[in-house]
Parts: C-alpha cells; structure tokens; sequence
C-alpha cells in the first residue's frame, strides 16, 4: 500500500501489528509508543521529512483514549499530576515544534539529538532499576489489595499534592512539576510525542512516585500535547509550503489502530505487572533506540533494512 503524504510503500498489516505490541508493553509505564515508533518510520520504513514527527503525534490522537479510559476506570489516573502535566508541556510543546523546524529539519542531527535525549532518560531508569526492589506483596492481601490499587488523594494544593497508593503515602511539588513538564514538553514537541510521553520516567526516577500512578497521567498528557501539535505543524505547513510538515493522516490512523488496542490490553494488564518488570521493559527501549542514533550520527552505520537484506516490511521478498 503506498502512502503518498509520506511517499513510503508498506504492508497496511505491518504498522498495525508493530504499534499494538509496541503500545502493549511501553503503555503500562505511561508511555504511548510513540518514541519507538518513530525510529520504526525514519530507519525502517524511509520517511525522514519532518512531518514524522506530526504523523506521529496522529497516532497519539487515535491510540491513548483506550488506555486513559482503563485507567480512569480503574481508579488509577491521579487528576492533579495529570493537571500539571498538561499545563506544563502544552507551551513547551508549540516550542519544540517550532524549534524542530527551523534547526533540525535534517534527519541526522534529528536522530542524534534524539538519541541524546532518550540516553539520559534510559541511563536514569537503570539505576532507578538497580537501586530499588519492588516490595513482596502480603499473601492474604484479598480484596484489601483490589482497593489499594485505587489512587486517593488526601490534599492538593499549589504547594503540594498528596495522595495514597498500595497501602504508601506520597507527595510532590506541582510547581516542580511544572518546571520539568515544560522542558520535557520542549523535547517533546521536537522529538512529535507530546512530551508526556517523556516525562514518565521523570516522575518515577527523579521525583519518585510509583509507576502505576503515573502512567495514567503521562498518557493524558500526551494526548491533549499531541491535539496541539498536529494543529500547529498545520499551521507551520501553511507557512511553510515547501517543506512537507503536514501529517500522513492515513498512515498515523493506521499505527493509531494497532495502538488503541496494544494500550487498551497494556493498561488492563499493568495492575499485575511488577513495576521493576515495566521499568526494566521501558529502559530497554529507550537505551536500544538512544544508542543506535548515536552510533549512527558518529559512525554513519547501515540502516535496519541492510542488516536484515531478505526481508522486506512491503511484504516482499529482497533479493
């Protein structure tokens, strides 16, 4: 099938299933996928003009609902984090956009500032991972570990926000918060996952709150970013006429799809996944995808299609 906004040609079954598993796995640590499936676009599949980034924040559009309505529905979204996200990223991200092009419209030093990036987050987790354990669970927790999966708040302020999980009590700043959101929000708007997508492994590392109380948060957050990212590479692409920014909407709806449902199954199975295991999965992806960007910016190494010369992901074989 060729898409031609993006001018790339692919197996319409390929996006799908890549962005349900992808979206399975990084949505129960709050995070849509959409930091994986970009480097899927730009190395896999060819599509390295700068509307990547806004096809990417279409994808957030159709996929994240699912997950924010398991998590809402659970009982799990905890609503002042998920304030405070949206109010920081949101201006950080209309920045970011811009930024992205007007200084990095070439896919190469894209990809290293990118990789540079998603480094220092994945560098962060890992020691988060090393130094903590997750706590044994009682054997006769019942129906007392059903409700403690419930976020309850017990204050909130402009000064602070406190709120009860899993039997712990636990508090943050908004106003360090916001500070965070707004340059992750920057990132983001560069990077075209909404910002909330990053700032997940910020919450869990450097601020120390538990991972299954801010996915929830994170994934609204990347949602109503992405909303006003797509509307201003729109607006960039009528100022802009000659640089393809636009979004390939046919193509985000489509990874979107695989993504609705891989966070609707992720966000259900979450409440049963150790958080060391969620943490381990995201830093994984995040070090393999950081360190191949940086590699290729320096060392100019072969794309993912020479390594693997017999496969093609339009459905054909090489030859």
């Amino acid at each position: 099938m060729f898409f031609p906004v993006s001018g790339i040609e692919v197996n319409p079954f390929i996006p799908l299933m890549v962005a349900f598993f992808v979206s399975f796995f990084t949505s129960m640590g709050g995070v849509s996928g959409a930091f994986l499936l970009l480097p899927f676009q730009v190395s896999v599949l060819g599509y390295t003009t700068p509307s990547v980034s806004a096809t990417n924040q279409v994808f957030n559009i159709v996929a994240i609902p699912s997950g924010v309505y398991r998590y809402i529905k659970e009982g799990r979204m905890l609503w002042p984090l998920t304030q405070a996200v949206i109010i920081g990223t949101l201006p950080g991200v209309f920045i970011g956009a811009w930024l992205r092009i007007r200084y990095l419209p070439d896919p190469n030093n894209f990809k290293f500032f990118a990789g540079l990036v998603l480094l220092y987050i994945g560098s962060r987790l890992l020691l988060d991972i090393v130094k903590h354990k997750d706590k044994p669970k009682s054997k006769d927790a019942g129906t007392a570990s059903a409700l403690s999966h419930r976020v309850t708040v017990t204050a909130a302020t402009m000064r602070t926000v406190e709120f009860e999980y899993d039997g712990e009590r636990f508090r943050f700043s908004p106003a360090w918060v916001y500070g965070i959101c707004f340059l992750v929000g920057i990132a983001g708007g560069i990077y075209g996952i909404g910002g909330g997508s990053i700032v997940a492994p910020f919450f869990v590392t450097i601020i120390g709150l538990p991972v299954y109380t801010v996915a929830g948060a994170a994934l609204m957050g990347t949602f109503i970013t992405s909303v006003a990212g797509v509307v201003f590479y729109h607006l960039l692409a009528l100022l802009h006429p000659e640089i393809r920014i636009a979004p390939d909407w046919l193509l985000g709806i489509l990874f979107g799809l695989g993504g609705f449902l891989g966070m609707y199954v992720g966000a259900r199975t979450q409440k049963h996944v150790p958080a060391r295991l969620i943490k381990g999965i995201l830093c994984a992806c995040v070090l393999f995808v950081a360190g191949k960007y940086v590699f290729d910016f320096f060392f100019n190494s072969v794309s993912i299609l020479e390594l693997f010369p017999y496969i093609s992901f339009t459905g054909k074989l090489i030859k």
